[in-house]
């Protein structure tokens, strides 16, 4: 199952002390909005999302339906799809569920054996 492409998204203090920490470190902001206290940075392949104040722990995310350029690819595994899959899997336990019944953007959380938290966020 691929799962779209990956970035961590930091819980950051203060918005602008972690992007100037993260330009120095040769990453370039390429979406977000600072005045809504987030952004999107990447160096090569890599991506981090610097998120102030919406969540309370780090997180793995996965984008379902796009590449690690944000571009949308023409087939990928649905979140929907990725939701009956992982409900099926012993011991996998989802903390928010997207609605079955709907189409195209949605979301799915859950939670590592270590309590780390995974979004899964499909954006088309």
């Amino acid at each position: 199952m691929h799962l779209g492409s990956f970035s961590v998204s930091l819980s950051v203090q203060d918005l602008a002390r972690s992007k100037a920490f993260y330009e120095a470190l040769g990453f370039e902001a390429f979406a977000g909005d600072a005045s809504q206290n987030w952004l999107m940075m990447r160096q090569g392949e890599t991506v981090i999302g610097l998120f102030q104040g919406m969540f309370e722990k780090n997180l793995l995310t996965f984008n379902p339906g796009w590449d690690q350029h944000c571009n949308p690819q023409a087939e990928f595994a649905d979140v929907r799809e990725i939701q009956r899959r992982l409900k099926a899997v012993p011991g996998v336990t989802l903390t928010a569920e997207v609605d079955e019944s709907t189409s195209g953007p949605g979301f799915i959380t859950l939670e590592d054996p270590d309590g780390n938290p995974i979004l899964i966020d499909q954006h088309v």
